[in-house]
């Protein structure tokens, strides 16, 4: 009777587990790898030799963004011989930047399917998608990246700390006041005269527009041409305050996963845009990467990636722009080493100089601290005498010194930034070798001569502004 007890047992136990594995291979098909996955593990530990088993396992790390864990169940799977695996591993490379084992995977698969007669078409997209990923990898940018931070996507802009001098962020329905969850974003100008924001098409897709202010509203909005807004969706723009370079991100066909940032500049003379281009890495990834910001009085970068996160999250990186750009010797470096540069997976391997990186996270540090207008209830502080400060526009009495005062605004701005390069090629200069050092030094001492001009030109128009409204102030 007990062995009839325990033989009912262990058949139970059999046909449920038994059950349990046919369950996971129809969520499998169904594509809900996250509920399959758990059993496939417990089978694969039991019989790691198993070509199905590490094949269904790895299969379900890589949709749910185990990507270091998927690949030698399916590299296993793949010395097996199970037929698929060669899709799904030249997948996996490909997302840890393994890009020419990614390539002969894929073209492994492809021949499979030709014997076989099959369509290739999807599979040759994402070989011709993967060799673009290993043409920009050997022309990875040279950037400091001072800080990273993950953030609930929803409200990732929240997280954006930049000056009231480089514009201001906002979310389309935040903006416009409008409901429904409208994933474009608004960029408006410092002096809030004009507006670059995501409007959604009747197709569902994403274009970028413009706006100019008319007096007190809004004009209508024009999209940006066919050369930006191209047959995908466009977002999330940012423009330079010189009012002609501007960032955005797209899923085009030029993009290398997802989302890329994209940068563009407007050609005064000819009033078109020139033709786009890709940021390149370590900024883009294989995943969706967008809303690049450069605050140039902070000296600041910024940008979002989703890059290894869970689907809610993303990660918003922060960084020293570069005054010209700055590639990594690719042939000279250990290709783990240059992968991991690519993928941003160690910040603190970007930083070659800790004064530069100290410096940049106090000045993080006083952006973060830094409490939003709307809060200061003013505009700014402009010191007529020890006893009359400005605030607003409206506390001048003058209307040449209320003018004056934009053009000392803008003026301000301009020595601040031109500050900041100055100081930034001093540095460069000290590390730099003799014969570039010889090269830079008569554009560093005429920008060092401007900046001594510019100066002056500030001071006494701040005189001039001053001197207007005590002249008044005594009558």
């Amino acid at each position: 009777m007990r062995y009839y007890i325990l033989s009912l047992f262990c058949l139970f136990a059999v046909v449920a587990s038994a059950q349990s594995l046919d369950e996971a291979r129809k969520m499998f098909l169904k594509g809900e790898y996250a509920q399959a996955k758990p059993v496939f593990k417990r089978y694969v530990k039991s019989q790691p030799a198993n070509a199905n088993y590490n094949y269904w396992y790895g299969v379900c790390a890589l949709e749910t963004g185990e990507l270091d864990e998927a690949v030698p169940f399916l590299e296993m799977a793949h010395k097996r011989k199970i037929q698929n695996a060669p899709l799904h591993l030249g997948k996996a490379y490909n997302k840890i930047y393994r890009f020419d084992e990614a390539i002969k995977m894929y073209e492994e698969y492809i021949d499979g399917l030709q014997k076989r007669k099959q369509p290739t078409d999807e599979v040759v997209s994402l070989l011709e998608k993967t060799k673009q990923h290993a043409r920009m990898i050997k022309g990875v940018e040279e950037v400091v990246v001072v800080d990273s931070f993950v953030v609930d996507k929803k409200d990732f802009l929240q997280a954006y700390k930049i000056s009231e001098e480089s514009g201001s962020l906002h979310t389309y329905n935040e903006f416009f006041k409008t409901p429904g969850d409208n994933q474009g974003t608004v960029y408006q100008t410092e002096l809030r005269n004009k507006l670059y924001y995501g409007e959604t098409e009747e197709d569902g897709t994403l274009s970028i527009y413009s706006k100019n202010k008319m007096l007190d509203e809004w004009g209508k909005g024009h999209p940006l041409p066919s050369s930006i807004n191209a047959n995908a969706n466009t977002n999330y723009p940012f423009v330079l305050t010189d009012g002609i370079t501007i960032y955005y991100a797209s899923d085009c066909e030029n993009s290398i996963g997802g989302y890329d940032i994209f940068v563009t500049r407007y050609n005064t003379g000819t009033e078109t845009y020139l033709n786009p281009e890709n940021v390149g890495m370590p900024f883009n990834s294989p995943f969706n990467d967008y809303m690049y910001v450069i605050d140039e009085y902070n000296n600041l970068g910024w940008f979002a990636s989703d890059r290894y996160q869970p689907e809610d999250k993303v990660c918003i990186y922060v960084f020293i722009p570069n005054d010209s750009k700055r590639i990594y010797n690719y042939e000279g470096m250990e290709s783990g080493k240059m992968r991991s540069l690519a993928q941003l997976r160690s910040i603190e391997d970007t930083w070659k100089n800790d004064d530069i990186v100290e410096e940049a996270k106090k000045r993080l540090q006083a952006a973060i601290n830094q409490k939003p207008q709307e809060e200061r209830n003013y505009d700014f502080e402009f010191i007529i005498n020890d006893e009359v400060t400005y605030h607003t526009f409206s506390d001048f009495k003058v209307t040449l010194s209320k003018h004056l005062f934009g053009a000392y605004q803008q003026m301000l701005k301009d020595y601040k930034q031109q500050v900041d390069k100055l100081d930034s090629q001093r540095k460069w200069y000290a590390e730099a070798s003799k014969a570039d050092q010889e090269n830079a030094t008569p554009a560093i001492l005429d920008l060092e001569k401007r900046v001594l001009e510019m100066a002056v030109e500030v001071e006494l128009l701040e005189m001039k502004i001053r001197n207007e409204e005590i002249q008044t102030l005594k009558k």
